[in-house]
């Protein structure tokens, strides 16, 4: 029995094809995810949440799951000033979801701009979370970009280039 939620409810109802992967609850990074899947990591996009200056309107950025938000680029890449990043628990009050979880399908309508890394175009389909933990959707990009009207961008860099 697959997990019906708000998000799969909306694939359903827009006709978009995507395949569910269900995974124990406990909260994992993309890494952990990809290995579980057995897919490559760079498929796998982690929703963050980013916070703006002004106005205060949060934004949900997706990167893949080897890679982290470049802040400079993304600011920029948005006209801002600076753009920064709430703590987990902040993340988790701005959008009501559970960090590990956190979907812009699950907040479609809510008022966050979705922007989405660049790295994205480079797969048909990619999996993101479907709005709770151990729920994670592949669908085609092209469907995502255009549910979401997500905005596509060159917004992050290697997770290795942080150390």
């Amino acid at each position: 029995m697959s997990i019906v939620n708000n998000v799969t409810r909306l694939l359903d109802s827009r006709k978009i094809l995507y395949t569910t992967y269900e995974l124990s609850t406990e909260k994992r990074g993309a890494q952990e995810t990809a290995s579980l899947l057995n897919v490559d990591p760079a498929s796998i996009f982690k929703t963050i949440v980013v916070l703006r200056d002004k106005p205060k309107k949060p934004l949900l950025v997706l990167v893949s799951g080897d890679s982290v938000v470049d802040l400079k680029l993304l600011a920029s890449s948005l006209g801002e000033k600076k753009v920064h990043l709430p703590t987990e628990k902040e993340a988790e009050q701005i959008t009501g979801l559970q960090a590990g979880g956190i979907s812009p399908l699950a907040l479609l309508n809510k008022g966050f701009q979705v922007v989405i890394d660049s790295s994205a175009q480079n797969f048909e389909q990619i999996h993101i979370s479907g709005g709770q933990r151990g729920l994670n959707i592949k669908l085609p990009v092209a469907d995502l970009v255009a549910l979401t009207k997500a905005q596509v961008e060159s917004v992050s860099k290697p997770e290795s280039a942080m150390e």
